[in-house]
This record gives C-alpha cells, structure tokens and sequence, in this order.
C-alpha cells in the first residue's frame, strides 16, 4: 500500500481528465479548485486504482468518489454500475444529493437512494426502472440482495463511505453478504475519519494494492480553541455543562455523549432547565430522527445531543462549540468531533470535561495533539440564575408535500402575501414526499402559523402546526 503526499498548491479542477460536462457544472457550483483530499485522492480514482481515504467530515470526499463514479459510468446502460455504502440514512441521502448535484448536466443520470426505515414499495418500484448509481445501507442493501429485486454484476465501483462508523455499527455480516455478490474485477474506495485495525482488515480483503491517502486531521489552535474541564461525579458534569453553555450561549452546538443513555439523560436535563435540546441516537424513531436534524438544521433548535454514530452525516455548515460530556474512547475520534466546529478556517471552540478515572485517556488523548491538557476552572456558578438562550427559529410542519405538488416558492409567497412576513423572518424550507416544513422567526411564528392556516397553498388548505418534538 502506498501513501500520497500532501499538496503544496491548489489544483484545479480544469487540469483533470473529467468529462466536459462535469467540468462545465463544476464552473456553475463554483468548484474550482480541489480540496487537500480530492487533490490526493482523485487523480488516482480517475486512473482506476484502488484507493483508501482518510479525512474528517467537511473535507470534500464526496465530491472525489463522486466525480469519480460519474466519470466511469455508462449512461445508456441503465443496470447499476457503483454502489455506494454509508451507515445510516441522513449521510446517505446527503452523499445521494451531492452526487445528482454534481451529475447535473449529464444525460439522464439516475441515482437510487435505499436505505432501512423507509416504505420497500418505492423502493422495489424504483429498483424495476433501473438505475445508474445506488446509495444506500447495508441492512437494506442486503435485504433487497436476498429477495433479488437487486442486482450487482455489472458494479465497476464500490464506496464504502464512513467505513469507521459501518463496522462500529455491527454492519460487517452485510459488508460480507454484499461484496460476495460485487464483481471481483471492480473499482474499491473506502472512506473513513478514522482508521481502526478493522478498516486494515477489511482493506487487505477487499481491496487490490489501493493507494493510501491521509489528510492532516488535527486542528491548530488558532482554528479550534479547546477548553477542558475537571468533574468528579455525572452530577459535576451536568452542572459543569449547564454552566458551559449558559456562558457561550451556542446558537447550535453539538453535546457528545458515548452512550445512548448518556444522550437521552443529557437531553432531558436540559429540556427540564429550559435549554433549547433535543436528543439524538438510534433508538429513535426514524421520523423523529428526520424532525430533530431539520429543526437543528434550521436553528429551531440550539443544543443537539448525540451518539457519535447519530451525529455522523450531519450536514450543518457551523457550530458555535462543541462539547464532549465524556471524552471519547478514541483521540481519533475527539479529534472528529471538534472538526465540527470551526469548519473551512473559520473560529470554533470545543469543551470537554474530564475525571481523574479518566487519566489514561487524558493522557493518550494528549500525546496524539501533542499538546499539554491542563483543566481550567469553570464558568461562574451565578450563571445559573440566568435563563437559556433560546432558539431563535421555530418549525412549522405542513401536512402536505412533493405529492401535493407543494414547492418552496408556494409555501415563501404564502407566507409573504399581504407583507404579514417579510422575507427575512423566514428560514429554511425543506419538502418531503408527505409533509413541509419552514422555519420562522420565534417572534412571528403565530402570525406564520395563522397565514398558511387561513391561506391556500397550490389552491388547497393544509393543516399547519407548531413542530414541538
């Protein structure tokens, strides 16, 4: 296995042996030059090899086994030509949309998402159309595999993306099930933030002398500002991590815990202290996972709570500070979890509290960052007398959808007829299938609420409601 190097200068997009229309589309989204991990890894997929990847979230590997599938495929042939792995459905459908985005101006290019808590008729439905590219995860993958509504032999490229957290995820079975049924001679990239003895394993079994590409995961200081905290007891931490935040005040940050218990205790506390927080781990229901990420998403909500495998493929362009409850069993993966925050050079700031049960990992933790951890004292305990801040959005849920033929625009105009809502006040809208929602300013959610009640959307009343989960 070799490793590439780091690049010194940026490369553009332009010198690469692409397809013209994917460098024409790239001009119009405003790619013009390659991040550290696509100038590392995209010349090599672009050639055919075999390539290991790893980066932390943020750093554009997408956009290289992207690039890279799209380049490789045969538009008239509509059998599935590359699959692409993710643990869970969120990274999925994310990694889904990015690669449409980037197929933009190629020829009808159909990209299948099939992912575990969704309907099977669609899906089964869609699988009979054909299909160019699947994203999907392996559970669900496998399922569709067993009942031969898919099929694999003509895939020229395999992704395992997130590969870290699929393995953690107990997903190795599914792995083993789908790569039996892949083409041996094919294309194998695997992705990954972290890069366990698992990931060596699976690479020496799967994969034919791949390239070995690492980008710099840490984070210098004038980047990230890291802030460690001494707690003895859960009480200690919970006290210690109200304080934290009434005193940075976050309008979204994310709270790390290890456990799925440990995020829904954390959780509750902070609701019962009126903080703006909303728990998130894989215990819950797919629909309430999809609520909670869009309400945190469009700053409906200020505190998200979750498991390091939860909070994999958010898709949150900043967080004010990230916290870890427990430090995480990994460095590797602290240093992941703070990546969140000051993402694309800007200014973040991470907090973590620590035990002296805990030394061992303080001291490895060190040693990795190569830095001195040294605890300061916490924020002054007369924070407490102060309210939370709370979120300055809210999220109203409409009962209707891409069914009802509902497009952002409708639902905007709806909310601007009259002059009731400026513009300003209104924030992210995103539709599914079934249902709406928009975010609006806290201060005029009641008139927002009353306007799309009273008002008609496509020539139709829906009901509209105040998103409370």
């Amino acid at each position: 296995m070799s490793t590439s190097s780091s690049t010194s200068s940026p490369l553009a997009f332009s010198t690469l042996d692409l397809h013209p229309d994917l460098l024409s589309n790239l001009k119009t989204l405003d790619y013009h030059f390659l991040t550290d991990i696509q100038a590392q890894s995209l010349p090599p997929i672009l050639d055919g090899k075999d390539v290991i990847a790893q980066g932390k979230t943020g750093s554009g590997k997408t956009a290289a086994f992207g690039l890279g599938v799209l380049q490789k495929l045969d538009v008239k042939n509509f059998n599935v030509q590359a699959l692409v792995l993710c643990p869970t459905r969120e990274l999925a459908d994310q990694v889904a949309n990015e690669i449409r985005r980037l197929a933009r101006q190629l020829q009808n290019i159909k990209v299948l998402t099939l992912c575990g808590g969704m309907p099977m008729g669609p899906q089964i439905s869609s699988l009979q159309q054909g299909a160019h590219i699947v994203v999907g995860t392996p559970g669900r993958i496998e399922d569709h595999l067993k009942k031969a509504r898919l099929t694999l032999d003509q895939v020229k490229v395999l992704v395992l993306d997130e590969a870290d957290r699929m393995l953690e995820m107990g997903f190795q079975p599914s792995l083993d099930t789908i790569i039996e049924q892949l083409p041996q001679q094919r294309q194998t990239l695997l992705f990954s933030a972290t890069f366990p003895q698992q990931i060596e394993q699976i690479s020496q079994r799967i994969m034919r002398q791949p390239i070995r590409v690492e980008v710099a995961s840490k984070h210098d200081d004038s980047t990230i500002t890291q802030h460690f905290y001494h707690v003895d007891s859960t009480e200690q931490r919970l006290q210690a991590l109200r304080l934290v935040l009434l005193q940075v005040k976050p309008e979204s940050g994310v709270v790390f815990c290890n456990t799925k218990k440990d995020v829904q205790m954390v959780a509750d506390m902070l609701r019962d202290a009126g903080f703006s927080a909303l728990a998130l781990h894989g215990d819950l229901e797919q629909r309430d996972r999809d609520q909670t990420l869009i309400q945190f998403a469009n700053k409906s909500i200020s505190i998200l709570v979750a498991t390091d495998v939860a909070a994999r493929g958010l898709d949150i362009e900043a967080l004010d500070a990230v916290v870890n409850f427990h430090l995480a069993h990994d460095p590797e993966v602290h240093v992941h979890r703070i990546g969140r925050t000051g993402r694309a050079g800007s200014q973040g700031a991470a907090y973590s509290f620590i035990s002296d049960k805990e030394s061992y990992k303080v001291a490895t933790l060190a040693e990795y960052l190569n830095q001195d951890i040294q605890a300061e004292p916490l924020p002054d305990a007369n924070l407490l007398n102060q309210p939370p801040l709370q979120a300055r959005m809210v999220t109203l849920l409409i009962d209707g959808g891409k069914k009802n033929k509902l497009r952002p625009g409708d639902i905007l105009g709806a909310l601007t007829a009259n002059d009731v809502l400026n513009a300003g006040q209104v924030g992210k809208i995103k539709i599914t299938d079934k249902k709406s929602y928009v975010a609006v300013t806290r201060s005029v959610f009641k008139q927002a609420l009353k306007q799309l009640g009273a008002g008609k959307l496509k020539g139709r009343t829906f009901r509209v409601h105040k998103l409370t989960r």
